[in-house]
């Protein structure tokens, strides 16, 4: 007969509590997914940025997670190494800054740690134990810039390695080029008119 949650072990139970949020994560991992193949269908079709902004990226990762093309450029291209976690992380904290509230910090808080620094997370971001453990007691009264040391680790190993390879890479080549041809086209057309 079934006694209930109550014969459980303490222990059983929080690795339920702990399964049942990861498959949370999940879900809205997959949501988000669906979302966003709907948008990149829909991305294409708007327009491409210039080359003269693509080219702008070059400057610094910064400028290029500034510009939406170039964000979503560099997103994919992190997508195709299995390294999207990074830039995901990097947004979610980006976003943690701007919460004011304090019962949707520690909420938000908790579902970045469990997310992406925890041991054997879903998205596990590469990050020494001695920033994670400073990060987890950070948390315990969470502020505005608690995952401030684990970010800017993340956007250095991104600046450092990524992005010097995005540069190199077909994806950001290939839109510098169609940009290039989309540019000399448009004017080849403006002198034939004149």
């Amino acid at each position: 007969m079934c006694q209930g949650l109550s014969s459980l072990s303490s222990c059983c139970l929080e690795r339920a509590k702990d399964i049942k949020a990861r498959l949370r994560i999940l879900l809205q991992k997959s949501k988000k997914t669906c979302q966003s193949v709907r948008t990149n269908k829909k991305d294409k079709a708007r327009s491409r940025p210039s080359s003269e902004e693509a080219k702008k990226w070059r400057q610094s990762l910064d400028k290029m997670l500034s510009h939406k093309h170039g964000l979503a450029a560099f997103r994919t291209f992190l997508r195709s190494e299995y390294s999207e976690e990074n830039i995901e992380f990097w947004l979610a904290c980006e976003d943690y800054k701007k919460i004011r509230s304090t019962a949707k910090r520690t909420s938000k808080a908790k579902m970045i740690y469990l997310e992406f620094i925890e041991t054997d997370a879903p998205k596990e971001i590469n990050i020494d134990y001695e920033t994670k453990d400073s990060t987890r007691n950070l948390l315990q009264r969470p502020t505005s810039s608690s995952f401030d040391e684990a970010q800017s680790k993340i956007y250095n190993l991104m600046e450092k390695d990524s992005y010097a390879r995005f540069l190199r890479s077909e994806v950001y080549l290939n839109l510098t080029r169609q940009t290039e041809r989309a540019a000399s086209h448009s004017e080849s057309n403006k002198q034939s008119e004149t």
